[in-house]
């Protein structure tokens, strides 16, 4: 079968030009076709976010329409998102959609009630505008200057109080970050890490969102962030005898004292999660 053509060169094409020249061709999908690495489980931790926090959204949502963008050769993470979500709404609609036509071709026999898979891009080809789009390990395959012009069009399709979760995560998901974003634009960095899997919280910078992992350099907010939590970490080193969910919940309580727009509170902090408002990370011109 004949693969997916190339809209959006990485390397060659710049930002928002590349993605308004795809666009203006209705018959091919918007992007690239990516590595499409994936594992059981990975994404265990944004989801445990959307059916958490996040829940509201589904419960209240008119047409609860989910959209797993590039999900890779495996359609595992596709399949644990209507699983997890269907336990909020029983008629989730969670729709796979891949640019690569094999890698749906084999996930179409998983399809039941409730869940579909598509081939496409970041137009979105899908009936409705979706209230929840996560697209994990994607843009990390693209430059830095697409992602503005990816993250509008994206935006640009949701629904009503609609997310589009952009995030990046390890092969196993024990370390993830994710920004989320709404119509009007981007509104928080989340990091979650496995405790025990690290000595320093900005080890998470490794695993940063495109748009931030070239940043993490002195004089921009996201390495002044990654500094701050690297601090309160350190400082709260007695109370490691104690665990480290106790260590970490302190070192985010320290944040919050100090002044960082953090937006959850210990009932994620216990988890090893921590959301910040996006004006606190945000790149420099």
């Amino acid at each position: 079968m004949q693969k997916a053509k190339r809209v959006l060169s990485p390397r060659t094409q710049g930002g928002a030009q590349g993605v308004s020249a795809s666009t203006s061709r209705a018959d091919r999908p918007v992007g690239n076709v990516t590595r499409g690495t994936t594992n059981p489980n990975r994404m265990r931790r944004v989801d445990r976010w959307l059916t958490g926090p996040q829940a509201w959204r589904l419960r209240i949502a008119e047409d609860p329409l989910v959209v797993d963008l590039g999900y890779g050769a495996s359609p595992a993470t596709a399949v644990e998102l209507f699983d997890r979500l269907s336990g909020i709404r029983a008629d989730v609609h969670v729709v796979g959609i891949e640019i690569e036509p094999e890698r749906v071709r084999q996930a179409k026999p998983l399809e039941h009630p409730g869940l579909s898979f598509q081939l496409g891009g970041f137009e979105l080809p899908v009936q409705g505008r979706p209230l929840l789009v996560r697209a994990f390990n994607v843009l990390r395959q693209y430059e830095e200057a697409d992602v503005p012009a990816i993250w509008r069009l994206v935006r640009g399709r949701l629904a009503p109080g609609g997310l589009f979760i952009d995030g990046t995560c390890d092969e196993i998901g024990r370390r993830v970050t994710w920004v989320a974003l709404d119509a009007g634009g981007p509104l928080s960095l989340s990091l979650s890490m496995r405790f025990g899997g690290f000595e320093l919280p900005s080890e998470i910078a490794e695993r940063l969102p495109k748009a931030l992992i070239h940043r993490n350099v002195p004089g921009e907010k996201i390495h002044t962030y990654l500094q701050a939590l690297d601090q309160a970490w350190l400082e709260a080193a007695p109370l490691a005898s104690f665990g480290n969910r106790q260590r970490w919940t302190a070192m985010c309580q320290a944040l919050r004292d100090g002044g960082w727009p953090v937006q959850d509170g210990p009932a994620r902090w216990r988890l090893g999660e921590l959301t910040v408002a996006w004006q606190a990370v945000a790149p420099g011109s």
